[in-house]
């Protein structure tokens, strides 16, 4: 071999026996730690979501960087292309103004949520997820599941939200035209709870992006890769991914790459160092 490539037998022998260089190293050790975040992602995170990771832990990497690695390593992320699904707002029951127009940075927990359904197939037929967002750290405060789309669907994920965070004097709530929230009965919950309805204009779906944006995510990373043979099943599987993995793990560019925890843990710290 060494006579068909030219070399001698020394200078192949100190070749092969050469120490790996320490650019050589610090590669294999970051396409190690490429694998670590794409597999604790559950493989969701694309390169920008991974190299912001590895950049709070001191890496100090480029997207380039990474993207190049998860490249030859194969580490496609599984998302695929978003799903919408739509409320009825043909009904009877009054609709209110545009309070929040498409203003959706505020500077405390809970002075905006917002809420939307979407659906979920299964062996056993439709599965409707209504949720409740926190908008100022995008965390899932109220969520319910059920086999109808009814107003009790979105009622009972609204009284979680208020179990889970204690409406503050100038709560904003808003959500599509949908009879499910336009329903007497939930707009009375508000009242009782003084809290300020906004709907979304009818026929733009940028008025409510944010909570659509959760419904896009979850069936991206998750619903879509199941087959799901019950409605029990994808509850199971719902309700571990928002609990053990979006509000506690997944990190969003909105909020600075941390995670909604985080995020509002990050905003109780400051308070308490300013007070």
């Amino acid at each position: 071999m060494c006579q068909v490539l030219g070399v001698s037998k020394g200078g192949y022998y100190e070749w092969r026996d050469r120490p790996q260089s320490e650019q050589k190293k610090r590669k294999e050790k970051l396409t190690a730690q490429v694998k670590r975040v794409f597999i604790e992602s559950k493989r969701r995170y694309v390169s920008p979501k991974i190299t912001e990771t590895l950049n709070q832990k001191g890496w100090n990497v480029s997207p380039k960087t990474v993207t190049r690695i998860m490249k030859e390593n194969r580490l496609r992320s599984k998302t695929v292309k978003k799903y919408k699904a739509t409320t009825n707002s043909k009904h009877n029951y009054p609709v209110y103004p545009n309070l929040l127009n498409q203003q959706f940075q505020v500077n405390r927990p809970g002075a905006v949520w917002v809420s939307d359904i979407t659906y979920v197939w299964t062996k056993e037929g439709w599965l409707y997820l209504a949720t409740v967002m926190d908008l100022f750290s995008r965390r899932i405060i109220g969520w319910q599941m059920s086999r109808r789309m009814t107003k009790e669907l979105t009622m009972t994920a609204l009284q979680r939200a208020i179990n889970q965070q204690q409406p503050q004097k100038g709560l904003i709530h808003h959500s599509d035209r949908g009879s499910q929230y336009a329903a007497t009965d939930y707009q009375a919950i508000l009242r009782n709870h003084d809290i300020t309805t906004s709907m979304s204009r009818k026929g733009n779906c940028y008025d409510n992006a944010c909570i659509e944006s959760f419904h896009s995510v979850i069936k991206k990373e998750l619903i879509f890769h199941e087959r799901y043979q019950t409605r029990k099943e994808a509850k199971r599987s719902i309700f571990t991914y928002i609990m053990t993995f979006y509000n506690y793990k997944r990190i969003h560019s909105a909020i600075n790459y941390m995670s909604p925890l985080q995020y509002e843990k990050m905003y109780i710290q400051q308070l308490k160092a300013t007070a």
